[in-house]
């Protein structure tokens, strides 16, 4: 079975082929990618229609390469996939209806793919796969959960942020601090070079005795710290950095070892573009060797969002017969927005518009 995915979100255009037999980890054969980055960055963020029509352009093209490297033609594909959401609407339309239409011209089944369980089962595409049950800790710009996972399709919700996602915090404190877009990424870099415990930020949450998050108290308490210290912002920025990092890392591992604990399970899954952070993994796997435990992660360039993660989603739903009631010819919807809990098993939504082979 060999599996086109294409991911459309947001931000990042991404196409990959993924190859699955009836059991086994699947096999990425091709993938790429473009980042939209540099377009929105005198922005200062995502633009929602610029990001649609810029999917629009770069799609086909990234197909094409994606095809070359599997070394593989169209026809081949015995499937497409797509992110259906959650997501910005005009983003998902475009990978929605490209899919479709490819789809519908090769006569093969299309399968709308729920972006987070994408990136929850990315990391099987690493050189150290996850084995079912684990914790997963889904941590983005826009998303941050606990789940329980029991297998594809199997998850149940631990715990969510009640407000900002990690990523969020990230990004506007950066931009509190004037680093820029993308934010996470520069004010983790500047953090290297400052003193974690130079300034009391808050940790919300941290003691509530549930599996929750909140993060945005702690972007106010930056922000309100950055205005104290006035002109002497410039000279301690590195060290205002280093502290916001420090406390949405001290909440991220505090949460997750508590659903670890709670769950009585031995393995953690970290995915989503936070999961990158050098600091976050660092923690984790100081607790994962002092308490016997296994973190496992993407590798580091699907820790974005990419189509191999959709692709693989759609491969390892067919391979537990994940399908349901095909929809007619060309008809589809996008959800921008969709719980993750909605695509158990017994709710699984997987559509055709063809007789697969």
């Amino acid at each position: 079975m060999r599996i086109l995915g294409i991911e459309s979100s947001c931000d990042e255009t991404g196409v990959a082929v993924v190859e699955a037999s009836a059991s086994g980890v699947p096999r990425l054969l091709g993938a790429a990618l473009h980042s939209q980055v540099a377009m929105h960055r005198d922005y200062g963020g995502v633009v929602p229609e610029l990001a649609s029509r810029d999917h629009i352009r770069r799609v086909l093209p990234l197909t094409e390469a994606a095809l070359a490297q599997a070394g593989l033609s169209l026809h081949a594909l015995d499937a497409v996939a797509y992110t259906r959401g959650p997501g910005l609407a005009g983003a998902l339309l475009v990978g929605a209806g490209v899919a479709h239409a490819m789809a519908l011209a090769l006569g093969v089944p299309v399968v709308g793919v729920h972006h987070l369980e994408g990136h929850l089962l990315s990391p099987f595409l690493s050189a150290d796969p996850p084995a079912f049950p684990f914790v997963a800790l889904l941590v983005s710009g826009g998303h941050t959960q606990l789940m329980r996972v029991d297998g594809v399709g199997r998850y149940t919700l631990l715990g969510e942020t009640i407000d900002d996602a990690a990523g969020e915090a990230f990004d506007k404190s950066a931009k509190v601090l004037g680093l820029g877009y993308p934010g996470g990424p520069a004010l983790s870099r500047l953090a290297q070079q400052g003193d974690p415990a130079a300034f009391a930020l808050p940790r919300p949450l941290l003691h509530s005795g549930d599996l929750d998050f909140s993060f945005a108290g702690l972007k106010t308490a930056v922000l309100t710290q950055a205005r104290k210290l006035g002109p002497a912002l410039e000279a301690r920025k590195a060290d205002l950095a280093a502290a916001t990092e420090a406390a949405i890392v001290d909440v991220l591992v505090h949460k997750a070892l508590a659903a670890l604990r709670a769950t009585g399970l031995t393995r953690l899954v970290v995915a989503g573009g936070v999961g990158a952070n050098r600091r976050l993994r660092e923690r984790l796997a100081q607790a994962a060797q002092r308490d016997g435990w296994r973190v496992h992660y993407p590798e580091v360039a699907l820790c974005t969002d990419n189509g191999a993660m959709i692709a693989l989603a759609a491969a390892m739903r067919w391979q537990v017969g994940a399908g349901s009631a095909a929809d007619a010819p060309g008809a589809f919807d996008v959800l921008p927005r969709w719980p993750l809990e909605a695509v158990a098993l017994d709710g699984a939504r997987a559509t055709a518009s063809a007789a697969g082979r």
